[in-house]
């Protein structure tokens, strides 16, 4: 596991991309641009859904990296099979 001071600098790098994929969203639903650059990825209006999806993942990246900092295990996912003995 990395350091806290690690998961800090992650926490922080992974908020501001939050921030400025927050902007672009928002920039686009008002329909006051028609494209949005992000570091080398650049943006149209028609690519709201794949914006969608960066935030949902930033955001789930964010809450995981705020876990980690607070001492809690990363979630792990299982399947349970019910039988009839």
């Amino acid at each position: 596991m990395a350091s806290i001071e690690m998961l800090k600098k992650r926490l922080e790098v992974k908020q501001t991309q939050l921030d400025e994929a927050y902007n672009a969203y928002t920039a686009l639903l008002k329909g006051g641009v028609k494209s949005y650059a992000i570091g080398s990825r650049n943006l149209t209006r028609f690519d709201l859904p794949a914006l969608e999806d960066t935030i949902a993942k930033l955001e789930n990246e964010v809450e995981i990296i705020e876990g980690q900092i607070a001492g809690k295990k990363p979630r792990k996912a299982f399947g349970v099979v019910p039988r009839d003995i």
